[in-house]
């Protein structure tokens, strides 16, 4: 593992803009190596840790106050190690927290494909279609954390989800931690 814990197992956070396959590969994961799957989504659903909902965007909005209390929350989930975060924003997770950190990246018509099929607003798909261009997730991964644990994925197919969810699997095993 990458960083001084007392981790017996590592945490891996998949993140990434909306529609590139992050909780497909959570979930498969998951399934592969006994970790527990955190949709930090519905996390944030569940135990309202939330200010309220952004009609345009049709997401939970996170201010200063339930941002704290998400930390805290996640903070109790991820000590023991063994967990794989999934969301599409990382920057104000703790570095402390995450062993590796894998940023999963679509090319734009097949994105765009997916979230028009997932009923998102023109406005909504115009956005997060930006954010891939941009590759906002994945320089604001770099930015946030060590560039050794920071890891660029494609997410275009079924053979890429296959592929990511086996290597990932098999850097778990090599941590001594996979089931």
């Amino acid at each position: 593992m990458s960083h001084e814990t007392s981790r017996k197992k590592p945490n891996i956070l998949i993140t990434g803009t909306p529609g590139t396959g992050k909780t497909c590969t959570s979930e498969l994961l998951a399934e592969a190596t006994g970790f527990k799957h955190i949709n930090v989504g519905d996390l944030i659903k569940e135990n309202a840790f939330h200010c309220g909902k952004d009609k345009d965007f049709d997401s939970y909005v996170l201010d200063e106050a339930s941002e704290e209390k998400l930390l805290d929350a996640m903070e109790i989930i991820l000590a023991n190690g063994g967990c794989i975060v999934d969301f599409h924003s990382c920057a104000f997770f703790p570095k402390r927290w995450f062993d590796i950190v894998l940023v999963i990246r679509t090319e734009t018509q097949v994105l765009y494909d997916r979230l028009k099929k997932r009923g998102y607003s023109e406005k909504k798909i115009g956005e997060n279609m930006e954010c891939e261009i941009m590759q906002v997730v994945l320089d604001e991964a770099r930015e946030s954390y060590d560039a050794r644990v920071v890891k660029e994925l494609r997410g275009n197919t079924l053979e890429d989800l296959e592929r990511n969810v086996e290597a990932i699997a098999s850097w778990a095993k090599t941590q001594g931690v996979a089931k």
